[in-house]
Parts: C-alpha cells; sequence; structure tokens
C-alpha cells in the first residue's frame, strides 16, 4: 500500500514537472521577444514593431548607383530545331539593382531534349562584373515533345563596372547535351 501511495504521489510530481517545462517553453517566444525589443540584439524583432496608419519606410539600398545606366541586351542562339529567345530584347538597370529577366524555351522536335545554355558576355571586360544569383544555365533541362517553359534570370551589375561601359550585351547558345546537335554553320555567309 504504501509503494502505491508513493507511486502515485511520483507520477503527480512528473505530471506537474511536465506541465512545467511545457509552459516554460511555450512562455519562451514572448520572453525572447521582450528581451530582444528591450536590448536591441535582434533586428527581426525591431523591424515587427509598427504604428498603427503609418506605412514603415523601407532603408533604401546603398549598393545601387544611380548616377548611371547601363543598357543590357538580351541574345539567344540555338544549335538545334527548337525555339529560344529572351522575352525582352533589352533592359535599363543602374549598377548594384536586382534584375529579373525571362526566356522563353519550346522544343519543337517529336522527341524529348535534355539542353542546357552557355552565356558570353560583350564586352569581355563585363562577365567580371555580371553576377547572376538565379540562371537557366546553371542547369540542364529536359523538355518533352512540344513543351513550352520560361526560365528566369536574376541578375545585378556590379558598381565597379567601368564608367566607360555603356552596354552590355548577355548571349545564350543552347545545345541539346548528349543528343545529335548540327555540325555549326561553315562558311562566309552573312549572319
Amino acid at each position: 500500500m504504501r509503494l502505491q501511495r508513493e507511486n502515485v504521489v511520483m507520477v503527480r510530481k512528473l505530471a506537474v514537472v511536465t506541465a512545467a517545462m511545457f509552459a516554460f517553453g511555450y512562455a519562451l517566444v514572448p520572453i525572447y521577444k521582450s528581451i530582444c525589443e528591450l536590448t536591441g540584439i535582434n533586428i527581426l524583432a525591431l523591424g515587427e514593431q509598427s504604428i498603427p496608419g503609418v506605412r514603415a519606410a523601407l532603408p533604401a539600398n546603398t549598393q545601387v548607383d544611380l548616377s548611371r545606366s547601363i543598357t543590357v541586351e538580351f541574345d539567344a542562339n540555338a544549335r538545334g530545331p527548337w525555339e529560344f529567345k529572351p522575352a525582352q530584347r533589352s533592359v535599363v538597370v543602374h549598377p548594384g539593382e536586382l534584375t529579373t529577366v525571362m526566356y522563353e524555351f519550346q522544343n519543337t522536335q517529336n522527341r524529348r531534349m535534355t539542353a542546357q545554355a552557355i552565356p558570353s558576355y560583350a564586352p569581355q571586360q563585363a562577365q567580371a562584373h555580371f553576377n547572376k544569383l538565379e540562371c537557366f544555365c546553371f542547369n540542364q533541362y529536359t523538355l518533352d515533345p512540344g513543351e513550352k517553359k520560361s526560365w528566369p534570370v536574376a541578375f545585378v551589375i556590379d558598381p565597379k563596372l567601368s564608367k566607360d561601359v555603356k552596354t552590355i550585351t548577355l548571349s545564350y547558345t543552347f545545345f541539346e547535351v548528349g543528343g545529335k546537335t548540327p555540325a555549326a554553320p561553315v562558311g562566309g555567309g552573312a549572319v
């Protein structure tokens, strides 16, 4: 009988400890936010503060050079029977500004195709300053017969690019991987 009473007391103590641990864990989030607001440690907690009726202004991106503009032209070359083109031929950007453009693809063959794009830049010195954050050229893609896709290129031009560069051409050559790629044209014909 004594052992049974001791077991019941122990179970009650464990239940109280478990409930206390659960409550403490639940209370940690508001306690953490309060401490962070008081000390200014967590910038995210400070950013969550808002005044009713007043829209918070976002800080300006100080990396963007608004004093100059660069025209970025987009070119697409396909090695094989499929359609590949930029959704727009050019954009005007400020160095340091994040820009996203789309490229459109369509497999016009009657079979599946795996392909990849290789970029090139003109002038050549722009390559070191053209930073792509997202690009379809990073991967190979498989397209079913007749399938259409649009893929993004997100980029930032480094403000350290020479000020005499006013236009950059980003050119992609889209080719089939592991398939029957036609040979490059030979001859002196106009392109």
